[in-house]
């Protein structure tokens, strides 16, 4: 979740492409499909995501009090995956049974990863000491639980990485993804040593983010998810407006231009990671069916 590229409360409905175009499977591995954002018209988003070839959404919690609803969409909608965890900035007031909370609601069925987690320096909200506190612990039980964990990176790249290389989850191949990514070429390649994937999203379609662009095209293609981060960080053509799932084939597209590839060889390739990434629990079977 990036507040300061908050959602427009614009929402009009765009397709990104003729549905008869559509040869793709996509996965948007980050969405806040709970958002208030979505509340008047969560049917014709999901349809909509459908409609552009999103056949799943995981949607990660970000606070105790969001978690039921987050488990709502799963229930509701076969398509809809979920994460839970505490956001750093929803960590101000962390208690160590907080992850007694946590464990409980990882037992569902559908929960296929620990998140949001990480560390936020920008906007504060948080005792740096008690953003570390709270990310030791999750990360601790994502290990435990067997789950990969969903982080969330804002300037604290090096404190991010330096908790994640002394968790229980070092050494583990794939322990979780770096959503969001924006920071540059250094923290990725120490990253992905540590085997976790880089999460790209609508800045990677941003005139000025050509650093963004050559990490997206130079990261392996096997340690690559696509988000949306909806209702925030919209791609363009749509900058301004609300966010929503099917604009991860936006990014997608992006991608593909960057690596030369054909549209469809990214999609299956981020579509397979996801199901790699997130199989602990679930393989993503599921469909949206329009």
């Amino acid at each position: 979740m990036n507040e300061a590229d908050g959602a427009a409360t614009e929402s009009k409905p765009f397709l990104v492409a003729d549905t008869a175009e559509l040869t793709i499977d996509l996965v948007d591995t980050h969405c806040h499909l709970d958002d208030d954002a979505f509340e008047r018209d969560i049917a014709e988003v999901v349809e909509r995501a459908a409609a552009a070839g999103v056949g799943r959404i995981i949607v990660p919690a970000i606070s105790l009090e969001n978690i039921p609803a987050v488990l709502a969409l799963a229930d509701r909608f076969p398509a809809v995956y979920a994460a839970v965890g505490i956001h750093p900035n929803s960590a101000a007031g962390w208690r160590d049974d907080w992850i007694e909370n946590l464990r409980r609601w990882a037992a569902h069925d559908k929960v296929v990863a620990i998140g949001e987690i990480g560390l936020d320096y920008y906007w504060e909200k948080t005792p740096v000491e008690v953003q570390h506190r709270a990310l030791r612990q999750q990360l601790a039980l994502a290990a435990e639980l067997g789950l990969p964990v969903i982080v969330h990176n804002r300037e604290a790249s090096r404190d991010v990485l330096d908790l994640l290389a002394d968790s229980p989850l070092a050494g583990r191949e794939e322990p979780g993804v770096l959503h969001s990514f924006s920071a540059n070429w250094e923290v990725a390649e120490t990253a992905l040593a540590m085997g976790y994937y880089l999460g790209f999203t609508g800045p990677l379609t941003y005139k000025k983010a050509d650093e963004l662009r050559e990490i997206a095209a130079r990261a392996p293609l096997d340690r690559v998810l696509v988000e949306t981060d909806a209702p925030y960080l919209t791609p363009q053509p749509h900058r301004g407006r609300r966010n929503e799932p099917a604009y991860v084939r936006l990014v997608a597209e992006r991608l593909a231009e960057l690596r030369g590839l054909p549209l469809a060889e990214i999609g299956q390739a981020t579509t397979e990671n996801s199901r790699q990434l997130f199989k602990s629990r679930r393989q993503l079977n599921h469909v949206i069916s329009v």
